[in-house]
């Protein structure tokens, strides 16, 4: 069974930074993209950045210039580095990736997210 487990997830005063790393586990043959969506309270789930296998990314307006993913194909493992947090960035963070399983079958992992609270 693949698992996506995250970490780096806390409370951080506006203006700070984290760092929220994602790996994953399990048997499987390749990971296609990955990405990080959040969910705010009584908000939808919303794509927050994404990164191909071989680099490519894209990024929310609400984060460009402040957020940076990167991945690390050797260790299946997807980051994302959050720079001059503001309270708006408060939210359930999680991990997604394309996975091909040991059963040749594509499917969609989550993780089960992180908190990130960013509050005076």
């Amino acid at each position: 069974q693949v698992q996506l487990v995250e970490s780096g997830g806390g409370l951080v005063q506006p203006g700070g930074s984290l760092k929220l790393s994602c790996a994953a586990s399990g048997n499987f043959f390749s990971i296609n993209t990955m990405g990080w969506y959040r969910q705010a309270p009584g908000k939808e789930r919303e794509l927050v950045a994404s990164i191909a296998r071989g680099g490519n990314s894209n990024y929310a307006d609400s984060v460009k210039g402040r957020f940076t993913i990167s991945r690390d194909n050797a260790k299946n493992t997807v980051y994302l580095q959050m720079n001059s947090l503001k309270p708006e960035d408060t939210a359930v963070y999680y991990c997604n990736a394309g996975i091909f399983g040991h059963d040749f079958q594509w499917r969609e992992v989550w993780g089960q997210g992180t908190l990130v609270t960013v509050s005076s």
